[in-house]
């Protein structure tokens, strides 16, 4: 694996998100909703893929358990089963409400699937009432210190200097860019605003190949390895290998994420990882 360039993911391979964004999915939907899904549930949605966005996961699971209260039958591992045949993402899982519940029913989840609380509350619940003041504007709707401050760095210094010393280093992440720059800040690592892909540029979302290849582009790099904790970042190594012929991309799983063991080492391999680390401090001695 001869590679020019390295490209990380932020979440579950930069820094350990299971407090803090997951955690906010779950909570936000129960503050809003009134009941919610397991944090462990939340894999599930992101296997089947197009939830890179954890403000759209969150309107997904909240969509579940309303539609679930009107009377879907259906368990969550199958309703996330669905959404992955329909090709993932939230406007899969709409569909799966549009046609499985009757009018009646439909139209009550409509009326209390409420986009914009479960946005504004997940953002309190995460930046912290001065950060949301800060970034987002206005008073939150819940007043908390954040889960943003239970986020463990999980790269060491000396990875992140193997990495920068020897490859041209850059970022594809679901995050904003301010939050983006808040963690990459925290774990030390010093990459120009040109090579970061965030949720504010008008790219589409992973496993879209757009982000990379152009991130590829700037970095001026024949060859590059991606690492990510989600089977959508190996499928956008994957899907830009096909669209991009005249580089090599390389999809590598890291196991700190949602995906652990022998069991995510399984799907990752599954769906064309080219190689599996247990931890992001693994990649340097995988790239040499």
């Amino acid at each position: 694996m001869r590679v020019e360039a390295v490209v990380l993911d932020i979440d579950g391979v930069l820094v350990d998100v299971a407090d803090s964004y997951r955690r906010a999915i779950v909570d936000a939907i129960d503050h809003v909703c009134g009941r919610t899904i397991a944090r462990e549930e939340i894999q599930y949605f992101k296997n089947a893929g197009g939830f890179n966005n954890d403000w759209e996961l969150t309107y997904a699971g909240a969509l579940y358990v309303l539609s679930k209260r009107e009377g879907l039958r259906m368990s969550l591992e199958e309703f996330t089963d669905e959404i992955e045949t329909r090709g993932g993402g939230l406007a899969a899982a709409r569909s799966i409400v549009g046609e499985t519940l009757p009018m009646v029913p439909q139209a009550r989840v409509k009326d209390k699937w409420d986009m914009d609380a479960l946005r504004d509350t997940f953002q309190a619940l995460y930046l912290g009432g001065d950060r949301y003041r800060e970034l987002e504007g206005g008073e939150p709707p819940i007043e908390t210190e954040g889960y943003i401050e239970d986020e463990p760095v999980l790269i060491s210094p000396a990875t992140i200097d193997a990495l920068t010393e020897r490859y041209a280093v850059g970022v594809v992440t679901g995050r904003p860019a301010a939050e983006a720059e808040i963690a990459l800040s925290r774990v030390g690592l010093d990459v120009p605003v040109d090579y970061r892909f965030t949720m504010d540029d008008d790219t589409a979302g992973k496993p879209d190949p757009e982000a990379l290849i152009e991130l590829a582009k700037r970095l001026d790099a024949e060859s590059v390895a991606f690492a990510g904790d989600t089977l959508d970042d190996v499928l956008t190594a994957r899907n830009a290998d096909e669209t991009d012929p005249s580089r090599v991309y390389y999809g590598i799983g890291v196991l700190t994420g949602g995906l652990r063991g022998e069991a995510g080492r399984e799907q990752f391999t599954e769906v064309g990882a080219d190689a599996v680390i247990d931890h992001v401090d693994d990649l340097p001695e995988l790239l040499e």
